[in-house]
């Protein structure tokens, strides 16, 4: 069934703030398998010419989408999340994101297309600090692959 093209550029805003951890940033580089010292060592990261530990490059996956959870699961968009798989991310950075970052992410509906009998649906979040200093877009496409 195709998804409700009407969702097409509504925004939607988290709630809340995140407030980047040490800890946060360290286990997501372990998830990820990734040792690069400046991910876990406050010294290693200054000495690398940062304030603090530097988060990975795809560190707001964490983040980025809870803004989305609400409209993704609304009856009126049509998703089925049973179909759904992971198309593409890419993520665009204005400064790296640190330890101590308190940060705001909002949500667009940038695109909904059909491609045969699959649906795919493009997100982009903007990813600012709580002052409205431009930190990230992410832009993350999922697929809905048909029956």
């Amino acid at each position: 069934m195709a998804l409700n093209r009407d969702f097409i550029g509504r925004t939607f805003t988290q709630p809340e703030t995140y407030e980047v951890s040490r800890v946060k940033i360290k286990e997501f580089a372990a998830a990820i398998g990734d040792d690069n010292p400046i991910y876990r060592d406050r010294e290693a990261a200054r000495a690398a010419g940062h304030p603090d530990v530097v988060a990975p490059p795809t560190f707001p996956i964490v983040f980025s989408l809870d803004g989305a959870a609400g409209v993704l699961a609304d009856p009126e968009l049509g998703l089925n999340y049973a179909m759904v798989v992971h198309g593409e991310q890419r993520f665009e950075y204005h400064r790296p994101i640190y330890a101590g970052d308190e940060l705001t992410c909002s949500v667009t509906i940038t695109e909904i297309r059909s491609v045969g009998r699959n649906e795919f649906l493009t997100l982009r979040s903007d990813v600012t600090t709580v002052a409205g200093e431009p930190v990230c877009t992410t832009y993350n496409t999922i697929v809905e692959r048909g029956g």
